[in-house]
C-alpha cells in the first residue's frame, strides 16, 4: 500500500500555486468592485485545489495505464510508472477526491447564492461537474481529449476563463464582459506551462499516440505558438489595466513578465528538450507571481 510521501508526491503540490492563480485575479477584481466576501475566497481556493488533484491523479492513471509514462519520458517519474501506487489504489483516490471536491463545491454555490438564486446554482453546479469530468477526461478513457490536441483548449476554459470570470461572478452575481482579458491572460500563461511540458514530451507522446498540439505541429511551430501565448497574455494585461486605470501600482504586474519573456528567450535557443523541465516550474510560479502582483494593484 503507497505511503503519505508516494501520495504527496502524486498529488503534484508544485501545480497548485498556477491553479490558484485565476482565483486570485477574480476575487482581486471582486474585491476592488466592493463584493468581496472571505468565506467564497476560502472555498473558492479549496475547491481548485481539489480540482488539480484530481486532475493530477487522473493524469498518472491514465498515461500510466495507457504506458504513455514510459521510460523514455523526460519529466519527473509518476507514481504509477514507478510502481509506488497501483492503478488501483489511484482510480479510488481519483472517486474519493472527487466526492469531496464536489461537497466542497456544493458548499460554496450555496454561500454565493443561497436558496434564492436557484438558476446560478444550477449552472455553477454543472460547471462544478464539468470540471471534474474535465480533470478526469484529459487522460483517462478511450477517448481522451488530451490524446487529441484538445488540452490546450480546455486548460485555457477552465485555468483561465472559469476561473477568473466563474470566481468573479460567485461574489458580484453580475460579469462585465472587460473581466475576460485578465482571464485570457491567466488563460494563455496557463497553457503555456503545458505548452513547455508537451514540448518536453514531444517524442515519446508521439511515439505513445499522444497527439497534443506540439505533435501537431512539429517542434518549430510550438516555438511561435509559446511566444503568441506569452507576448498575448501580456498584451492583454496591459489593455485591461489601461481601460480600468485609477493608480499607476495597477501596473504592478509588469514585474512578473520579466521571468515570462526570459522563459520565451529561453525556449528560442533551447535545441534540447530535457531542458525545458525546469522552465514548467519557473512559468508556473511566474504566472502566480502575476496574479499576486495583479492582485496587489486592485486592493491596495
Amino acid at each position: 500500500m503507497a505511503n503519505i510521501k508516494s501520495w504527496i508526491k502524486a498529488a503534484r503540490l508544485r501545480t497548485l500555486p498556477l491553479s490558484l492563480s485565476g482565483i486570485i485575479v477574480g476575487s482581486s477584481i471582486a474585491y476592488a468592485d466592493g463584493f468581496f466576501k472571505i468565506e467564497i475566497f476560502i472555498f473558492a481556493m479549496l475547491v481548485t485545489v481539489g480540482f488539480q488533484i484530481i486532475s493530477n491523479f487522473a493524469n498518472d492513471y491514465g498515461d500510466g495505464v495507457k504506458g504513455t509514462d514510459d521510460k523514455e519520458r523526460i519529466g519527473p517519474e509518476r507514481a504509477i510508472q514507478s510502481g509506488e501506487i497501483t492503478p488501483e489504489e489511484m482510480l479510488k483516490a481519483i472517486k474519493i477526491s472527487g466526492g469531496v471536491t464536489l461537497i466542497l463545491a456544493l458548499y460554496l454555490v450555496y454561500i454565493s447564492f443561497g436558496k434564492e438564486n436557484i438558476g446560478f446554482s444550477i449552472v455553477f453546479i454543472g460547471l462544478g461537474l464539468a470540471s471534474i469530468y474535465a480533470a478526469v477526461k484529459y487522460t483517462m478513457g478511450k477517448n481522451a481529449y488530451g490524446y487529441y490536441g484538445l488540452g490546450d483548449i480546455f486548460v485555457f476554459l477552465f485555468f483561465g476563463i472559469l476561473s477568473v470570470c466563474g470566481s468573479y461572478f460567485l461574489y458580484a452575481h453580475t460579469l462585465d464582459l472587460v473581466i475576460f482579458l485578465p482571464a485570457f491572460t491567466i488563460g494563455m500563461l496557463s497553457v503555456g506551462v503545458l505548452n513547455l511540458n508537451n514540448m518536453r514530451d514531444r517524442a515519446s507522446d508521439k511515439k505513445s499516440g499522444k497527439n497534443t498540439i506540439v505533435v501537431k505541429i512539429g517542434e518549430e511551430f510550438a516555438k511561435y505558438y509559446h511566444y503568441y501565448l506569452l507576448i498575448g497574455a501580456f498584451l492583454t494585461a496591459l489593455l485591461y489595466t489601461s481601460i480600468n486605470f485609477s493608480s499607476v501600482k495597477e501596473f504592478l504586474f509588469v514585474i512578473a513578465f520579466v521571468p515570462v519573456f526570459k522563459d520565451m528567450l529561453f525556449v528560442y535557443k533551447n535545441n534540447n528538450p530535457k531542458d525545458l523541465d525546469p522552465e514548467l516550474k519557473k512559468l508556473a510560479l511566474s504566472t502566480f507571481l502575476f496574479a499576486v502582483l495583479f492582485a496587489l494593484g486592485q486592493v491596495l
